[in-house]
């Protein structure tokens, strides 16, 4: 069901980096064998429904976050997240929905709504989610980039590339932090993955990020892109056609994953 592409980005990374360390240092290794830390927090069943996201129990993620108060807008909103990431779609958005109604500007719920559109292949109405989230948050890069993903899925190349161009302007690194930013929901549904990966090369080449030019254009020849006759004639690549590497790739014949 996942395909190599990730690019919709689940916003939890409020709650993510703490929960790993909490983890890390106060739940037992084994039965019997408490991690001891001289000022442990209390485990609250929200803390504990984040050390089970950060390990990935899911299920038991959800069942500790039915501990915590019912009213509070985080916790809604990081149910729905176990739900997604367990599949659970319908539920999901359930939850990211009790979650806005509770806080109408809750950015990150309203952008979580946009994506099980966007799994559903609603594209418009998940357009419609982004924008709303950009409204309240303007300067979320992983919203941009859900927002660009979503024009690519209806064939808006000019707003997707925009979108790309933005959100890499806002934060250099949002497609590459896959573990830090969020947990990411898979490209299920964009059939020219290729195309989309040559977006993200011209962008790149244009910001003078040479590696990460070079990953996706090898990425893009992989996934079918068949016009590799653009990296040689469009000036966004000038700058790359003297690198070893681009050469390099320009002279192999990519086998299509």
């Amino acid at each position: 069901m996942l395909s190599s592409l990730s690019l919709l980005l689940v916003t939890w990374s409020l709650f993510q980096a703490p929960a790993q360390r909490v983890a890390n240092n106060l739940l037992p290794d084994s039965p019997g064998q408490p991690h001891a830390t001289p000022d442990k927090p209390p485990i609250t069943p929200e803390l504990r429904g984040d050390i089970f996201m950060a390990r990935k129990m899911y299920r038991e993620a959800i069942e500790a976050y039915k501990l915590a108060p019912s009213d509070s807008a985080v916790v809604l909103n990081k149910t729905g997240i176990a739900h997604q990431q367990l599949l659970e779609l319908d539920q999901a958005r359930h939850y990211y929905q009790l979650a806005v109604k509770i806080d109408p500007k809750y950015a990150e719920a309203i952008n979580n709504i946009g994506t099980i559109y966007y799994a559903n292949k609603s594209y418009r109405r998940a357009i419609t989610q982004y924008e709303k989230a950009l409204q309240i948050t303007p300067e979320a890069a992983s919203i941009v980039s859900n927002l660009g993903t979503a024009y690519f899925a209806r064939g808006k190349y000019k707003e997707a590339i925009e979108c790309v161009q933005r959100a890499l302007e806002l934060d250099p690194d949002v497609y590459e932090n896959q573990s830090t930013v969020g947990v990411l929901l898979q490209d299920r549904s964009v059939q020219d993955r290729g195309k989309m990966n040559y977006y993200l090369a011209k962008a790149y080449a244009s910001k003078g990020m040479t590696d990460r030019a070079l990953q996706s254009i090898r990425k893009s020849l992989e996934e079918g892109f068949k016009d590799r006759e653009k990296y040689m004639k469009e000036p966004e690549f000038a700058a790359l056609r003297d690198n070893a590497e681009f050469k390099k790739i320009m002279a192999t014949e990519q086998k299509v994953l």
